[in-house]
Parts: structure tokens; sequence; C-alpha cells
């Protein structure tokens, strides 16, 4: 960027702070993700200032410039944060830290500028912008960040070894930076992740899970997803998918290595969706096939059930990852149901197989077509282009059904009350059960979903049910 002096003076946040910086004579600077962003163009709500002294102190004063009282001062960190103008303001003091084997928090000493700098993860993070009234504006670039993020590489500042082993978190932000920014990681990057892999042992599952989930998120999810798989590290913290590697399949409309069809089916789903949890499901829609594949003579590789099994296996995954359990119907919903649609496809299903498949998704239906949809991935176009139009054809069938019966408000006319007082029962599992009868009758065509109809279908089932 030719004008950063231009650029931040925009801002009257950092005139002030320039102020108050000179006025409590400390040095002050713009570091970090701010920086590389502002080069970048990228969106930016959040600003690290990095203070050549006490960070605490200064967050105060410059707090109380902008008219903000609450100020969070972590003192054992000599950190500082707080928010104004829609942004979040961090500050730390200029440090330097060292680390014992067994920990990722650091022992912290005052250090300088270069001290806090060296500390850094990556070089493109290592950009600092002075905002004293002397140099307001100058870039400073200690290990070359800048021309790093022109040439789109993750490198670090020191020997990647120390960097990933005084912090093994740094691993997955290295791959995480890659998949958010689309930049390669250095080659030594990779050699130290493959040596520390299991360093990661040492970090909790809530932050483990949370660069995985910023790579899911990302614009390319595949490019963080296909680092952690060559470097060792989604064995430790997702096996189930990196299983998926070399397991074979037909190739008629996937890719021959489950894996690689997993990352297109990713990739798919995010040119269409930012829906994390849609992402997710598409990851772990296969996560079955290692167990369930067998080989038939006429058909090749087959994996019957593995849909269903699953499903039944993302709870455990959930638990151990430490992910929204309120996400787990949606996700277990979707890879239970991912193979329902093309079996709509033929001419001959009849309105009630449409009418089920409706009832099942929900509202999530279109979400589980994005998801049958990304997952054709062969490189046969005839074949896609083939496969899309079935999709086209069942979601024409629903539309025509729904429209038929209003499917989309669908519930069963007679409700449990009724039952009770037509059947002269009390509350019961009996009054489900019945209900349930009615609502598979309208489902399977028998009736209509009119109350009428219902109701005289409710007088000629309850003696059925009462004996």
């Amino acid at each position: 960027m030719k004008n950063i002096e231009k650029e931040i003076s925009k801002f009257e946040y950092f005139k002030i702070a320039s102020q108050t910086a000179d006025e409590l004579n400390v040095e002050l600077f713009i570091v970090g993700g701010y920086v590389r962003d502002l080069i970048l163009r990228r969106k930016k709500n959040e600003v690290d200032f990095l203070v050549v002294k006490d960070g605490a102190k200064f967050a105060s004063s410059f707090a109380k410039r902008l008219g903000v009282s609450q100020v969070t001062i972590f003192k054992n960190f000599g950190t500082a944060h707080f928010k104004s103008h829609e942004i979040d303001f961090e500050f730390v003091g200029a440090r330097k830290e060292s680390y014992k084997r067994d920990s990722r928090n650091p022992i912290i000493e005052e250090g300088t500028f270069i001290d806090d700098i060296s500390r850094r993860d990556f070089t493109i993070n290592t950009l600092a912008i002075s905002l004293n009234k002397k140099d307001f504006g100058k870039l400073v670039d200690t290990f070359n960040g800048l021309n790093d993020i022109k040439n789109k590489i993750i490198k670090t500042p020191i020997d990647p070894l120390k960097t990933f082993n005084d912090d093994p978190l740094r691993i997955l932000r290295a791959f995480r930076f890659a998949s958010q920014l689309q930049f390669e990681v250095e080659d030594s990057i990779m050699l130290a992740a493959k040596q520390l892999a299991d360093r990661l042992k040492i970090i909790s599952q809530e932050r483990i899970t949370d660069e995985f989930m910023k790579i899911l998120a990302s614009p390319r999810p595949s490019v963080g997803l296909l680092l952690l798989n060559e470097s060792g590290v989604l064995k430790i913290i997702f096996p189930e998918i990196a299983n998926l590697t070399g397991i074979e399949q037909r190739k008629d409309f996937h890719h021959k290595d489950v894996f690689y069809h997993t990352l297109q089916v990713v990739d798919n789903i995010a040119k269409v969706s930012e829906k994390l949890w849609l992402r997710f499901a598409g990851l772990v829609h296969d996560i079955a096939k290692p167990q369930t594949k067998k080989f038939d003579e006429k058909v090749g590789w087959t994996f019957h059930t593995h849909d269903y099994l699953g499903a039944k296996m993302l709870k455990k995954i959930f638990y151990r990852m430490k992910l929204p359990l309120t996400e787990l119907p949606y996700v277990e919903k979707l890879v239970k149901l991912h193979l329902r649609p093309i079996a709509l496809v033929d001419d001959g299903v009849t309105d009630s197989a449409v009418r089920r498949l409706s009832a099942n998704a929900g509202a999530d239906l279109e979400d589980l077509i994005i998801l049958c949809r990304a997952d054709i991935t062969s490189k046969n176009i005839d074949k896609v282009q083939a496969y899309m139009r079935n999709y086209d054809n069942v979601m024409k069938k629903v539309v025509e059904v729904q429209e038929k019966d209003k499917l989309r408000e669908f519930q069963s006319p007679v409700r449990g009350d009724e039952i009770m007082k037509v059947c002269n029962i009390p509350p019961s599992r009996l009054v489900g059960e019945i209900k349930t009868a009615i609502e598979e009758a309208i489902l399977d065509g028998k009736i209509g979903n009119i109350y009428e109809e219902a109701y005289q279908y409710l007088l000629q089932i309850k003696d059925e049910f009462i004996k």
C-alpha cells in the first residue's frame, strides 16, 4: 500500500491514540493482523496496539479520551482490551517470552520492540505502523513481511521448529492463514509441522476446534484441510477424516479417493454457501465409508449403510471436539439423508416418497440438495450435468407435491385432545401412536391433508388401537 499514513488518518481514533502516546511519552505501533489486512484490503474490525512500556496504562488513558469507561486488563500478561467504534482494541506492552515444554503459556518479561516483533508467529504478522507524531504512518518491516504478502507465502520470523515448539497451536494457525488468504506455506513450516504434530496434545480442545472451524469457514477449505493431512496433523485432531485417505470408490460420479472427494465436496459447498454447519456436514458425509467398504464383482466398491452409520458416529465426534450440540441434529440429518434425493429421480417415484423426503428433511431440504449437488465430483462433465439435471427434477417434484398438499405447513389436522375425546382415552403414548398413524396416511397419500378426511380416518382406525 503506497500511502499508509493517508489510510489510517481517515480514522479519528488513530489520531487520538497518537496524541495519547506522545503525552505519555511512549512508543506506539499498530501491529499484526490489522496491518496485514490493511495491505491486503480486507475487512478489519480488530486493532492490535504494541506499546513500548506499559500497555495497560496506555489503554486506560486512550479509553478515557474515547469516552470508554470499561477496560479489561490482564495484569499477568500485560495486556488490555476494550471496544469502541464497533472495533475491538487490543493492547500489549512490548515483551519477550520463553516457554516450558509442557505448556504453551509463556513466561513473560518486559522487552523491546524487536523482542516483541520477533516472538510473533508469521512474518506477515510482524509488520508494524508507527503512530507517534514524529513518524506517524511509517511501516516498520523487520522480517520482510511485506514481500511475503506480495509473494503469498506463510513463513515464520525465526526457526519454525522453535516457533511451533513454543506454541504448537501456531501449526494450525499457519494452515488457517494459508486457507483464509489462499497463500502457500514455506517448506520449512511443513517439515516442522510433521515433526511437532504430537505437541498439539498440550493444546486445549477448544482452541484446536476453533482453528479447525476457521479453516472450514475459509473461501477454499481444501487448502487448509490438505495441509493438515499432509503434515499428519489431521490424524491427531480429526482421525475420522484422515482415515478417508486411500479409500477407493467407484469413479462414475466421485473421485477415486474418498478423502480427495470430500475436499471437493466441501469446496463445492463453499462456492455457494457460507453456512459453516452445511460445510461441516459435507466434510463428514462419508466418514463411515472405511467401515462399510466391500467389493462387489458386479459394481465394484460399495459402502452400504455408510449414511446411517456416519450419522451415528457424529455424537461421539461432537463431544470429543467440543462442538455445539445444538448443531448435532442438523448435521446428523444431512448425513443420514444425503443418498435419499437421488433415489427420487425415477419417473415412477410416488408422491408418497417425495412427501417422506420433504417431511424428513423439513426446513433443511434446500441445504440437503446443496450437499447432494456438491457430492457430484466426477471429472466427466456430461455425467455431472446429467446428475445436476436429476436433482433439478427432484426439486421440481418436491415443489409440485408441496403445492398440491401444502406440505410445508404439514401437521395432523386432528389434534391430540380430539383423539382423546373420540377414543375416550387419557393422555398417553397411545394418543401419539394414533396421531402418527393419521400423519402416515397423509404422507402415503391415502387421505388428504385436510381436517374432514383426517377425522373420518380416525373414526375408521380407532378400533384397531383400542382393544
